[in-house]
C-alpha cells in the first residue's frame, strides 16, 4: 500500500469522527450540529419502553426471594441463612424464632401508631365534623348517627396505665391476671389471678371515675387463695342482682371438682358479719357456668361438663342432668324465658327449655340446633335474643338468626386455634370486641360487621399473656366512665373512649 493512500484514508476517519479534539463536526445544510441531531428524542415509544424497564426493574427488586429448603432469606441483610433443626445449638435460627421476631416487629409498629396524635379513621372519610354536617342536613338518621360516632371514638382511643390501689401498697400485684368479668353494673370486677407457687387468686376491684377523665381501681384487702385453677366465672343474683361469684373449679388428685356459690360481701375491706349465702357443690370438672335471671327459674345455674349439662337449684341444691354427647364449653341464658343456649366442643349450639320434662337420648328436648365448623368457645345473645354470636377454635365469629337456624353475619380477623376466648358485646354502642390468640384486641361494628380497630397487647405476645378485656360506656357505675379495660400479665391499662380523650389518669400513658 502506499504511502499517500494510507494518509489519505487516516485523514478521511478523523472529521467524521464527533470528539476528536482537532476535527469539530462539520455543520449541516441546516446549520444544526451532528451531536444534536443525532440526540435520541423522546418520543413515546422510548418513554414507554424506559417506563417498562424502570417498572420491571423495580418489581424485580420488590419480588420475594424465592424459598430454598432449609434456608431463610433475611430481606434486611439481602442474603440467606441455614436454618438450624433442635435446639442444641448456642443461638438457632429456627423458623419459629423468625416467626415470633416478625409479629413482635408487627406488634411494635402497630403500638407507634396509636402513639400517634391522630389516628386513621375506621372507614374512609369517617370524622366527627363530617358526620356532624350529615346530619344536620338530614342525611343521616339519629342511629346511624349514633352507631358512626361510636365508630369514631373507638378510633381515638389512647393506652393508659392504671395502678390499682390496695391497702398494702408495699407488695404490689406481680401476678398475671388469669380472667376478669365485670358484673351487670361494671362497678366491680372479679379477678383470678394465677400464683407463681400453683393454684389462683382471686378479689373483686372496685372502680371509680371522675369527669375529667380519671380512672382508679382498688382491689380490696382479703384475697382468697385455692390451689385448684378456675375454668369459669359468671356473677351470681341470689338476694339482689350481682350478690354472689359462681366459680367453675377442677379437682385436683383425689378430690372432685367443684362449683362454689360466694357472696360478694366476702370481698370487701368492711368485712360484715353476716357474709350471705355460701355454698359449694361437687361436681366433675365444668368448662362452664351461667346464671338464670328468669323468674320461671329462680335462682338457677347451670353448669357445661363433660357430655352432659347439669342445672342446679342453688337453693334446694336439686340437680336435672342432660345427655349432650359432646363437652359444653359455653353457655348463656335468655331473659325472656328459661331457656338456656349451649356451645359444645363438636361445634354444634342448641338451645334447651327448662319447662319441658323431656330428657331422653332421642335429643327432642333440644329447641334448636345448628353447627360451626370447630368447637364453638363463647355465645352472647342479643337484647332480642332471636340472634346469637359464636365464636369457635377456628378463628370463625359469626351472627346466628336462632329462628331460621342460620348464620346472617360474619365477623372476620379474629385469631384462635385452641384456647377458650370470649366475646364482648356491646350492644348499645353496636361493638363487638374480641381477643385473639395472637394477643390483638379487635372491635368490629355489630351492624355490618366491618373490622374497626385492631389494638396490640403492650406485652409481648405469649400463650400466658392473653389480655383480658371489659368495655363499657359506665366503667365504675351509673357516674364511671366510658373506656376499654385491659388486664394483661400483671399490669392494667385504661382506654378511654369519647369524651375524655385529653383527661389526666393516675399513672402516665404506658
Amino acid at each position: 500500500m502506499k504511502r499517500g493512500n494510507w494518509r489519505g484514508r487516516r485523514s478521511r476517519r478523523h472529521p467524521h469522527h464527533p470528539h476528536h479534539p482537532h476535527h469539530p463536526p462539520a455543520p449541516d445544510d441546516d446549520g444544526s450540529d451532528w451531536s444534536m441531531r443525532n440526540r435520541p428524542t423522546d418520543t413515546p415509544e422510548s418513554s414507554d419502553t424506559s417506563s417498562r424497564s424502570d417498572a420491571a426493574s423495580s418489581s424485580r427488586s420488590n419480588a420475594p426471594a424465592p424459598e430454598l429448603p432449609g434456608f431463610y432469606f433475611d430481606p434486611e441483610k439481602n442474603r440467606y441463612f441455614r436454618l438450624l433443626p433442635g435446639h442444641n445449638n448456642c443461638n438457632p435460627l429456627t423458623r419459629e424464632t423468625l416467626e415470633e421476631k416478625e409479629r413482635e416487629r408487627k406488634r411494635t409498629k402497630l403500638l407507634a401508631e396509636d402513639e400517634r396524635a391522630r389516628k386513621k379513621a375506621p372507614r374512609t372519610g369517617l370524622n366527627s365534623t363530617l358526620l356532624l354536617q350529615r346530619r344536620r342536613l338530614g342525611e343521616l338518621s339519629p342511629s346511624s348517627y349514633c352507631r358512626l360516632v361510636h365508630e369514631v371514638k373507638v378510633s381515638e382511643m389512647k393506652r393508659h396505665k392504671l395502678e390499682v390501689q390496695s391497702a398494702d401498697s408495699s407488695s404490689p400485684n406481680t401476678d398475671n391476671f388469669r380472667l376478669i368479668v365485670a358484673d351487670s353494673a361494671c362497678e366491680r370486677v372479679f379477678t383470678v389471678n394465677d400464683v407463681s407457687h400453683g393454684g389462683c387468686k382471686y378479689g373483686i376491684m372496685n372502680f371509680s371515675g371522675c369527669r375529667n377523665g380519671s380512672l382508679s381501681a382498688q382491689m380490696c384487702d382479703n384475697l382468697y387463695f385455692t390451689n385448684r385453677k378456675v375454668n369459669s366465672v359468671c356473677w351470681a343474683s341470689v338476694t339482689h342482682s350481682d350478690s354472689h361469684v359462681l366459680l367453675c373449679l377442677v379437682g385436683i388428685s383425689h378430690t372432685p371438682g367443684c362449683v362454689s356459690l360466694l357472696p360478694a360481701s366476702l370481698f370487701s375491706n368492711s368485712n360484715p358479719d353476716q357474709p350471705g349465702m355460701l355454698c359449694s357443690f361437687k361436681i366433675s370438672t365444668a368448662w362452664s357456668c351461667a346464671w338464670c335471671l328468669n323468674p320461671q327459674a329462680d335462682k338457677t345455674f347451670s353448669t357445661g361438663l363433660s357430655r352432659s349439662v347439669i342445672v342446679t337449684d342453688a337453693v334446694t341444691g336439686r340437680r336435672q342432668t342432660y345427655s349432650t354427647g359432646s363437652d359444653v364449653l359455653a353457655q348463656q341464658f335468655a331473659l325472656r324465658a328459661p331457656v338456656l343456649f349451649n356451645g359444645c366442643r363438636s361445634g354444634e349450639i342448641f338451645s334447651m327449655d327448662l319447662r319441658q320434662r323431656g330428657r331422653g337420648r332421642d335429643h327432642s328436648w333440644k329447641s334448636s340446633r345448628f353447627h360451626q365448623d370447630s368447637a364453638v368457645t363463647s355465645v352472647r345473645l342479643l337484647q332480642d335474643e332471636n340472634y346469637l354470636l359464636a365464636a369457635d377454635m377456628l378463628g370463625k365469629i359469626k351472627l346466628w338468626d336462632v329462628r331460621a337456624t342460620r348464620p346472617v353475619r360474619r365477623y372476620d380477623g379474629h385469631h384462635n386455634e385452641y384456647a377458650y376466648l370470649p366475646l364482648h358485646l356491646c350492644e348499645r354502642e353496636g361493638l363487638l370486641l374480641a381477643v385473639g390468640q395472637d394477643c390483638y384486641t379487635r372491635v368490629w361494628s355489630l351492624r355490618d360487621g366491618h373490622l374497626l380497630r385492631t389494638i396490640p397487647s403492650p406485652h409481648p405476645a405469649g400463650k400466658d399473656s392473653i389480655p383480658n378485656v371489659v368495655f363499657s360506656s359506665q366503667l365504675g357505675g351509673r357516674r364511671g366512665l366510658p373506656g376499654l379495660l385491659m388486664a394483661v400479665c400483671h399490669d392494667l391499662y385504661y382506654y378511654p373512649y369519647g369524651d375524655y380523650q385529653d383527661g389526666t389518669v393516675s399513672e402516665a400513658q404506658g
